[in-house]
């Protein structure tokens, strides 16, 4: 029997494959959903309201220092918020200023005698007072509805990572403290520092009132579990009123930024320990690297930075600059705010400043 030539249908059904495949890929172009789009879509960075996009990394540096910053905008731009970023203001933002004389920055307090704070600058922002704001804490999901409310997006973009130091009076005696210890002492359940192997002596915990900055609202969410505090707590209006009680007060302590403790002669930061169960996962963890600032030497005490980078050091946090995204020029100057900072220039300084650099 004669064997049948199949070379024209092979050839038939090459050639529809490849038209297949043509229409297929025309279509996947035309639609926008190529793997480059798709890509873009899973990295995006696009914060959902109310979840915690404090993990996320910072956005990559658009240049190596101030002057090669692009889209920096010209005006009066208020801000405010967070009483940690105060070396910042003080020390980097004259700087941009040299650079970027039209970009002029002015810190606002809130109205009506409000205590400045992380919380009082995102409200801020929120009511079109500021151009935008300082957190040391990430924005909740109320801020995120309530900027949908008001028609536009909230957008946190964090530029430096610190940590939360503990102030004892330099008289006492106690290797450091676990974060279950501290936790209990601030809910009230140890109320002598013989509790945790230091002498026979009442402890007096001092605090800033809840609403009073992000420091306060950090520590409440993320060391006392959201646990109010105990009776036997201190409440104090700033920082500086606290270091000045606990140097005076051999049971007194205050908890801080690392930068606004470490290299204060009046008090001494105590080592913490991370505590998983009943027992350390880690050993006690100075937050400073120790010098001789206050003995005279040339020798400074340091932040130990390295322990806060590697998460060695169990209280760290990142600072965020809030940016409103609605398409105008506030959106332009809190972008070019952050951008700045983020600028090998800006991380350099941070670290001057006594914060961790975070990239």
């Amino acid at each position: 029997m004669a064997q049948k030539n199949e070379t024209p249908t092979l050839l038939l059904s090459l050639l529809i494959t490849i038209g297949l495949i043509g229409a297929g890929a025309w279509w996947f172009t035309r639609s926008g959903s190529g793997v480059g789009d798709l890509l873009g879509r899973e990295t995006s960075g696009s914060s959902t309201p109310g979840s915690d996009s404090s993990s996320a990394p910072p956005p990559a540096p658009v240049a190596d220092n101030f002057a090669g910053v692009p889209n920096v905008p010209s005006g009066l731009f208020s801000y405010g918020g967070s009483t940690t970023w105060a070396p910042i203001r003080g020390q980097i933002d004259p700087v941009i200023q040299s650079v970027w004389s039209g970009y002029q920055l002015r810190y606002t307090n809130p109205p009506l005698g409000e205590t400045p704070g992380s919380a009082s600058g995102i409200r801020m922002l929120l009511d079109n007072q500021l151009t935008f704001a300082q957190s040391s804490r990430s924005l909740n999901p109320q801020e995120y509805q309530e900027a949908e409310q008001r028609g536009f997006t909230l957008r946190e973009i964090p530029v430096a990572l610190e940590g939360i130091a503990i102030a004892v009076n330099p008289n006492l005696n106690l290797p450091g403290l676990t974060l279950d210890q501290l936790r209990d002492i601030y809910t009230g359940q140890i109320t002598n520092w013989s509790q945790v192997g230091g002498p026979n002596l009442p402890i007096t915990p001092y605090s800033r009132r809840v609403n009073d900055g992000g420091t306060v609202e950090f520590f409440v969410a993320n060391i006392l579990g959201g646990q109010n505090f105990g009776s036997n707590i201190s409440f104090i209006d700033t920082t500086t009123q606290a270091l000045r009680e606990v140097s005076t007060n051999p049971g007194g302590i205050y908890y801080a930024s690392a930068p606004e403790i470490v290299g204060q002669c009046t008090v001494k930061p105590l080592p913490l320990g991370a505590r998983s169960g009943d027992s350390f996962v880690a050993p006690y963890v100075e937050p400073l690297i120790v010098g001789s600032q206050c003995g005279g030497s040339a020798e400074r005490t340091q932040l130990n930075f390295n322990a806060f980078q590697t998460g060695a050091y169990p209280i760290t946090r990142r600072l965020f600059v809030v940016v409103k995204q609605n398409g105008q020029i506030d959106q332009q100057a809190g972008e070019a705010y952050a951008n700045l900072l983020l600028t090998d220039q800006g991380q350099a300084l941070i670290e001057e400043s006594g914060f961790v650099r975070i990239r």
